[in-house]
Formats: structure tokens, C-alpha cells, sequence
């Protein structure tokens, strides 16, 4: 019985894994076929044509991209990680009334779509001379990506014993120097967590892009790729390279830190 079991787990295990390849194969397959190739998507190319590659980068100016890409998701990561886990640990070591309303208030902000809210946003941000500039896409990004930050980090610090932070009180550390020197290098893998999640979130965005980086020197990658599909153009292979190219960072990302990833996300999940 048990033996019958191990098979079945395994196969569903491989059935979840080809399910989760899948994606990355047509991809991979599409972008080395040329704009002629009719075959289906499903079977290799006839003819290898790893031009999609230079012609993605090229026509997309992807390299003025990846530049935009690189710097808005690098700047937003460094406010949601440092403001998460400063505004998380007040959250989770001061149980008042305030705390609990301000904490309920955070999570249920994380199931606002923002794009219900997405004209007025536009509103505020071509008033504010924020358009086609990194500052208000960085906002925005660090605004909506706080939530899931907070409620992770307050999780996470809620499992780190007190007795840590009564002994280097009574040594004379300041709260401020007692959370940086003390409980912040202990979220490592709640960080890293918030880094992978909110990394991906902001690299892959479209729809703050699309709307506030609209000039051909701000455009990020996904707005750069969508240009290849208009109303009488649909160059599939230029796309397919182009998303190849543009994955590559979110997943040396993700194999940097992953022995950190499910152990934190756990950990920040179990008590928020």
C-alpha cells in the first residue's frame, strides 16, 4: 500500500512539473523559429534562427529597457524590504488596539486591485509631473507591494523569542540599533521572500508601464515586447526571444535565494 502510494505521489509530482515546464519549452522553441515558420508550436524548429534574439534587442531597444527594468525594481525592493520590516516589527512585538486596526487595515489592503483604482492614480500622477519618470512608478510600486511585505515580516518577527531583545536592552542598545543589529539579519528568509515575490511582481508589471512610462526612453520590457503586436504585425518569434531574455534575471533571482523562499514564506504565514 505504501509502495502504490510513493508511485502515485511521484506521478502526480511529474505531472506538476511538466505542467510548470510546459511553458518554457514552447517558449524556448518559438524563439528560434523564423517569421515563415508555419510548423506547429508544439514541435522544434525546421530551421534553428537565433536571430529572434538579436532582433528582439534590437527593434525593442531592450537594452535601454532591461536599464529601466533594473533600477525601478532594484529601488522598489530596497523601500518594501526596509519599510516592511521596520513597519512589521512595532506590528509584531506592541500588541495594542491601534497596532491590530493599523495591522487588519494592511491586509485587507492587499485584496485592492489597483487597477479599480487606476484612473484616479493617473490623475495624481500626470498632476504631480510624474509621467515617464522612475520616481512615480517606484511609488507606486512600493505603495501596492507594502501590504503583502508587512504581513509577512510582522508574521515572521512574532516567531523570533523576546528574550533576544531583553538582553541587548539591558546592554544599552537603542531600539532602532536593537532591530538592526539584532533581529533584522535574523529575516533572512522572510527577506528573501519578499524580495523573490515582490522582484518578479515588479519586473513582470505591465499595467502601471503601460500607463505612467509611455516615451520610448522610460518604457520597460513588457511594454518594450508588446510593440511587436499591433493590428497588422504579429511577430511571435521577436516576442517569445524577447521574454526569454527578459526572464532571465527574476530566475537567478529566484535560484540565489530559494533555500530561503518556502522556509520563510511558511514561517511569515503561520502567525499573521
Amino acid at each position: 500500500m505504501k509502495s502504490r502510494s510513493r508511485w502515485v505521489y511521484m506521478l502526480l509530482m511529474l505531472l506538476i512539473g511538466a505542467f510548470h515546464i510546459l511553458p518554457f519549452y514552447l517558449l524556448f522553441t518559438t524563439s528560434f523559429k523564423p517569421i515563415d515558420d508555419l510548423s506547429s508550436k508544439w514541435v522544434l524548429p525546421e530551421t534553428w534562427n537565433p536571430d529572434n534574439f538579436k532582433n528582439a534587442w534590437e527593434q525593442a531597444n531592450m537594452g535601454s529597457a532591461f536599464i529601466n527594468n533594473l533600477v525601478i525594481t532594484a529601488i522598489s525592493l530596497v523601500f518594501v524590504v526596509i519599510l516592511g520590516a521596520l513597519a512589521g516589527y512595532p506590528l509584531a512585538r506592541v500588541q495594542t488596539r491601534l497596532n491590530k486596526w493599523v495591522y487588519n487595515l494592511f491586509v485587507s489592503a492587499m485584496v485592492v486591485p489597483p487597477l479599480t483604482i487606476l484612473v484616479p492614480l493617473y490623475k495624481l500622477v500626470a498632476d504631480l509631473g510624474g509621467m515617464n519618470t522612475y520616481w512615480a512608478v517606484i511609488l507606486l510600486h512600493v505603495t501596492f507591494q507594502l501590504p503583502l511585505s508587512i504581513f509577512l515580516f510582522t508574521g515572521f518577527i512574532q516567531t523570533i523569542p523576546r528574550e533576544l531583545e531583553e538582553a541587548a536592552m539591558v546592554d544599552g542598545a537603542s531600539r532602532l540599533g536593537l532591530f538592526f543589529r539584532i533581529i533584522f539579519p535574523l529575516l533572512k528568509p522572510i527577506t528573501a521572500t519578499v524580495m523573490i515575490l515582490t522582484g518578479i511582481g515588479v519586473w513582470n508589471d505591465y499595467q502601471f508601464s503601460v500607463f505612467f512610462l509611455q516615451s520610448s526612453e522610460s518604457q520597460t520590457l513588457t511594454v518594450a515586447l508588446s510593440t511587436f503586436f499591433s493590428q497588422y504585425v504579429s511577430n511571435v518569434g521577436w516576442v517569445a526571444a524577447g521574454s526569454l531574455l527578459s526572464a532571465l534575471p527574476p530566475i537567478v533571482l529566484f535560484l540565489f535565494l530559494q533555500k530561503y523562499f518556502i522556509r520563510g514564506l511558511a514561517s511569515g504565514a503561520v502567525k499573521g
